[in-house]
Formats: structure tokens, sequence, C-alpha cells
């Protein structure tokens, strides 16, 4: 089998116009998708409780484990293809769809070994039903590959809301009938079938199924060491909830998982989106490999700028934020959400240099990163959750990623001529304004005042702190304009 030269120019004359309009789309998906759940998830905490989301938890874990290798990383292949993608989506298509149902079929025997091992025994049937989304996610894995090659993320904003919306709208109905913690499970899988369909409507050519040996081969080659990645990837990012779940119980989980989900909320609304979109563009700029670097650093500061002061506005103002939005009941989860608030912040950079290094073929260098971290934090979150509960668990994640993941991230970028000094020159801004954002939450906080007002002042400076980091890096957008547009000359 013939395949370009991935270093060979680009021939789109639109790239970075292209990209830009997909970031927005993308950017415009991801907050009116959390905009439009936050709400329903507010009634369904309240519906359910702890206990019910322990429950949930334990199988969420189970699925997103299966996620993270379920089509053996031979989909991202699509996004990088130095050739016509459609020529391998044929074959990526039939190997994600049996790995599947591989996959699939190892988590329904292996469900009540997983849920004994989680500290909940009675997770055994949502976990079930919630794996099912693996067989979805392996038919679809092709048709949203093409759609993010050709950006377009307006199609998949469609599919997102739709998704979001079905999932919650079902779950919310089953949990008014005390279906407990299988109400999210069929709410997740109906939002996935209702996702897959359109998928399918929106990339028909994804639905072909056939089979090269070759490309297959080719596939394969670069798909392992990223699903192994993937798998380590999984690992330290969903340990802290094996942990939670075995050593404190499902109850104690379930205020674990509402702390994480906010938490999440920045990677989810800032993260994601630029996800899907520039690795694709970076790709795209491989041919001049110090056009690719200015556009990661640019990349590195815009998205320290509108991320890091929403994270830490999480961690100061954590205990309002809980009470006001899900009542008194879920107030342990404030404690460990000050520390999942600032851990979120080096998350989203993690997953910048992780696509970065992923775009470079330089995988060797994620899953090396990928393995210290594991192995680091796997003792260290135990015995945290051991002695000091869930504030320490959060804690120890917060003190590994700082000191051990940073590091060594940041040593490995140096290796590809993208310096600390040149990192920290973009990021520095944000930082301090983060740091800002955080002080004025926690004085809040303390005030005394009602929580409401507390959120509104820490809100007040949180938006302000990023509008104004976002006008001072309104060169840094050129410079991306520029650096795509250099790359279609």
């Amino acid at each position: 089998m013939t395949v370009q030269d991935p270093s060979a120019p680009p021939a789109d004359p639109g790239l970075f116009h292209k990209a830009s309009r997909a970031l927005g789309w993308s950017l415009a998906s991801t907050i009116l998708s959390r905009l439009s759940t936050l709400v329903i998830g507010i009634a369904l905490a309240r519906i359910l409780g702890p206990e019910s989301f322990g429950t949930f938890a334990v199988a969420l874990v189970v699925l997103l484990a299966v996620l993270s290798f379920n089509e053996l990383g031979v989909s991202l292949a699509i996004v990088r293809w130095p050739d016509d993608p459609e020529e391998i989506a044929p074959t990526v298509a039939t190997l994600s769809v049996l790995c599947s149902l591989v996959v699939y079929a190892g988590c329904y025997l292996g469900a009540p070994a997983f849920a004994h091992a989680l500290g909940d025994p009675s997770a055994v049937p949502v976990i079930r039903v919630l794996a099912l989304s693996v067989i979805v996610s392996g038919m679809v894995a092709t048709p949203v590959g093409l759609l993010q090659r050709a950006f377009r993320q307006k199609r998949k904003t469609v599919v997102d809301l739709v998704t979001n919306w079905v999932s919650a709208l079902v779950s919310i109905g089953l949990a008014l009938t005390d279906a407990g913690a299988m109400s999210l499970a069929v709410g997740q899988l109906s939002g996935s079938l209702a996702g897959a369909i359109l998928f399918f409507v929106f990339a028909p050519q994804g639905l072909r199924l056939g089979f090269d040996p070759g490309k297959a081969r080719a596939l394969l080659r670069f798909g392992l060491p990223l699903a192994g990645s993937s798998i380590i990837v999984f690992a330290t990012t969903n340990v802290d909830r094996i942990v939670v779940g075995a050593v404190l119980g499902p109850t104690a989980l379930g205020y674990y998982m509402l702390a994480l989900n906010l938490a999440n909320w920045p990677i989810t609304i800032f993260s994601q989106p630029v996800r899907a979109v520039v690795p694709a563009a970076l790709a795209r700029l491989q041919h001049d490999r110090p056009a690719m670097r200015s556009a990661f650093l640019s990349a590195g500061g815009l998205l320290a700028a509108i991320s890091l002061p929403a994270c830490l506005l999480l961690a100061g103002a954590a205990g309002p934020l809980i009470r006001f939005l899900y009542g008194d009941v879920w107030g342990p989860a404030a404690t460990v959400l000050a520390w999942l608030g600032p851990l979120a912040a080096l998350r989203i950079l993690f997953e910048l240099f992780y696509d970065y290094f992923v775009v470079i073929a330089s995988t060797r260098v994620v899953f090396t990163v990928q393995v210290i971290w594991f192995v680091v934090l796997v003792p260290t979150l135990y015995l945290a959750s051991q002695q000091g509960g869930l504030w320490a668990a959060g804690a120890a994640q917060f003190g590994v990623a700082l000191l051990v993941v940073l590091p060594l991230y940041l040593y490995e970028l140096h290796r590809t001529e993208i310096t600390l000094a040149s990192m920290g020159s973009r990021v520095a801004p944000a930082i301090l304004g983060a740091a800002v954002v955080a002080a004025v939450a926690l004085l809040a906080a303390r005030a005394g005042w009602a929580d409401l007002v507390v959120l509104a002042v820490a809100g007040v400076a949180a938006v302000a702190t990023m509008a104004l980091l976002g006008y001072r890096l309104r060169h840094a957008v050129r410079a991306l304009r520029s650096a795509g547009a250099t790359a279609t000359e």
C-alpha cells in the first residue's frame, strides 16, 4: 500500500476559515448542551439523591473504561489520514463495530465483578444496560470521524443537542417513577441511539462496511499505541472514582460525582470544542513545524485565558454553588470541588498537550506520561482517601498533577522546541487572572452573604477577567488565522 507523506502541503485553501467556523459551532454546541441540561441535572440530583447517583457512577466508570479503547483508536486515523479518508472509512467501520461487540460481551459477563470491585453489587443491571452504549459508539465512530475531518461542527451541534435532550428527558421521566439509577442508564442509552441516527443521516458514507487487509494493518499500527495510551488515560482520569467507590462507598461516590460533574464544566465547554477542531488544524500544518508550534502556543494561551478563571471560580465558590444548585443534602461535595476546580484547569492544558503529541506522531510521550501519572497517583490517592476522606482524595489528585505530570509534559514540549519560557509567557496572565477570581470568590464566601450574592459577585469577577484576557490576546487570534493562511499557500 502506498501512503502519501503526511508532511505534504495541504491543498485546502480555506483551512483556517473552516477551522474557525467549526470551532465557533463546536463551542456554541457545547455551551447550549450544558446549559440546556443544567436544570434537568439539578432536578435529577434532587429527585434521586447521592446514593442513586453513586450507583449510576459505578456503571459510568465501567462504560468510560471500555469506551477508552473501544475501537482500538483506529477512528482517529480518519482525522489525520494524509489521503482521502473515505478510502479507509469501510475498514475503520468494520473494525469499530467488531471491537464494540466483543467489548460489550466482556462488559456483560464481567458486570458482577466490576460492581463488586467498585463497592456496589446492586449496580450490575445498570452496568449491563448502560454498556449497550459501547455498541452504539462503535457504530458511529466512522461518521463522527468524517464530520470532524470535514469541520462539520454545525451538524455535530444538532446531534449533541438532540442527544442531550433525549437523554435528559428520558432520565427525568423515569426518575419520577422511582426507577432510581436505572433511569439514568436508560436515558443515557436513549440519547446515544438518537444521536447515532442523526450521525448516520449526516455522514451516510460512514455506514459502509468493508475490509482492506493492507489498510487494516496501517490503521492498527496507528491506532493500537493510541488505544493503549487511551486505556492509561482512562485509568488515570477515572481511578479517582474507582478508589472513592471502593474505599468510601457509593454514597460518598455520589457526592464525589456531583463535584466532578461541576468541575468538568470548564473542560466540556472550553476544552472539548477546541479538541474537536485544533488537532485537525495542526495536522494540516505538519509540513511547517514552526507554524504549527506557533499555532499550538496561541491555542494554549487562548484556552488558558477562557478556562482558568472559570476553574478557579468553581474552587473559590464551591460551598455556595453546591448549596444553591443542589441543596444542603449535597454539602459534602463542596469539600472536594475546591480541589477538583484547579485540577480541571490542569487537565484542560494536559488535553491540549496530548493532542499536540498525537498530531506530531509522538505517541511514546503520551503513553509514558500517562503511565507515570497512573503509577504515582494510585497509591497516593488510596492512602489519601483512607486517611482524609473526600477532600483528601481531591487534594491528592491536584498535587500529583501539579508536581509530577505538569513537569513531565513541559520537559517533553521543550524537546520539541516549545520552551518553558514561551509556554509560560502565554499562560502566565491567565494564571494571575484566575488567582484574582479565586480570591474574590473566597472573600465573598467568607463575608457571610447569601449564596446567590456570593455567586453573582464571583461570576462578575470571572466574566470580567475572561473578557480582559480575551481582549489582551486578540493578537493570538490573528496569529492563528495567519498560521492557517500560511498552511494553505
